[in-house]
């Protein structure tokens, strides 16, 4: 999969479910974060986006050692 596709597909997902917790689950007063659609969409976005970035690969053999002096 194309890299790029996968950080728009990653990050959209997120914007998505960070709409849906403002939508479904955010209060109307009192909360700064889920009281704003913008905020919580850009929360999701962001985690979706970090996401997207794969971690470090493990290798397949142990690293070498090297031998005693």
């Amino acid at each position: 999969m194309n890299k790029y596709v996968k950080i728009g597909l990653y990050s959209s997902i997120g914007a998505a479910l960070g709409y849906g917790y403002y939508y479904f689950v955010g209060c109307s007063n009192g909360c700064p974060l889920s009281s704003n659609w913008y905020i919580m969409t850009g929360y999701g976005f962001l985690a979706g986006l970090t996401m997207a970035f794969p971690g470090k690969k493990k290798s397949g053999s142990p690293p070498e050692e090297k031998p005693a002096s």
